[in-house]
């Protein structure tokens, strides 16, 4: 990481919510409104704005975990709009919360984990989990 994070610095990404953004499964679709799956990706995106203001050309960010509380509906063609605050930061990981309005209204929050590390490390690991799946 070459530029540290300090705990308390906030990113900014907004959503306008498409179709592909609504609540759908296998089954089809089941209402216009912004999914709790398109909103953790979204929430996730946010907090990673911070990795790639940080990491260098020979690294990489990992998501570690997510929780999100969806609070209300955000229909489809709506903005969305998401603050990322770094909670904490030890070592090569980051702690963000994270929280998603619409119109003023609280539609989302919850925390998010990435760690940055060297892309060789991260694509040896992809290949010994690729070389346990062919055993």
């Amino acid at each position: 990481m070459a530029i540290p994070i300090q705990p308390g610095e906030q990113r900014r990404f907004s959503r306008h919510v498409r179709p592909e953004d609504c609540a759908a499964f296998d089954s089809g679709s089941v209402h216009p409104v912004y999914a709790t799956f398109a909103l953790a990706r979204d929430a996730e995106w946010c907090c990673r704005l911070f990795v790639l203001d940080v990491k260098s050309t020979e690294e990489e960010g990992i998501g570690t975990m997510i929780s999100v509380e969806h609070i209300s509906p955000a229909t489809e063609g709506s903005t969305v709009d998401f603050t990322a605050v770094a909670e904490s930061v030890a070592g090569n990981e980051i702690i963000c919360g994270f929280e998603a309005h619409c119109n003023g209204r609280l539609v989302a929050k919850g925390k998010t984990g990435q760690k940055i590390l060297k892309k060789e490390k991260l694509e040896r690991l992809f290949q010994s989990l690729d070389s346990n799946m062919k055993s």
